[in-house]
């Protein structure tokens, strides 16, 4: 079965959505709005901005205020791996998302459960940092 077609839900859906972001931000070497990048990437501009500002807060992107403000990266393509990425938006976690009360053993199955999926992010992150910016970019064709 070719993984091509298959459409792979792997981490935040914010992932892929950051990734085509700065991956459109290293292509255009510029300030682009939001709202220019919410339109590269098929996205909402106000979702668009919740992904940028995860990614700002990691040091990946800059903000640029003003007239004709945006973003850019703060870091060559090249130094940005997709570990860097799947971390930064992956840290937003919603406090409602730990608010469910099951019982004590709905709660050590969370608990182990927690553990395992933790592992297996490490492994995730590990593995996707073995990948830059430029080594995706350098596989598509943009222009």
């Amino acid at each position: 079965m070719s993984t091509a077609n298959r459409g792979i839900h792997i981490g935040p859906p914010r992932f892929k959505i950051a990734v085509h972001s700065v991956v459109w931000l290293a292509k255009s070497n510029s300030v682009l709005s939001s709202a220019m990048i919410a339109s590269q990437v098929k996205s909402h501009a106000t979702f668009m901005r919740r992904v940028m500002q995860s990614l700002t807060i990691a040091g990946i992107v800059e903000s640029k205020g003003g007239r004709e403000g945006g973003y850019i990266l703060r870091k060559a393509p090249g130094l940005i791996t997709l570990g860097d990425i799947y971390y930064a938006v992956n840290t937003d976690i919603s406090e409602s998302d730990f608010d469910i009360d099951c019982g004590d053993a709905a709660k050590q199955l969370d608990l182990e459960l927690e553990k395992i999926l933790y592992e297996t992010e490490q492994h995730t992150i590990k593995y996707l940092s073995q990948f830059t910016i430029d080594d995706v970019a350098n596989r598509i064709d943009f222009f």
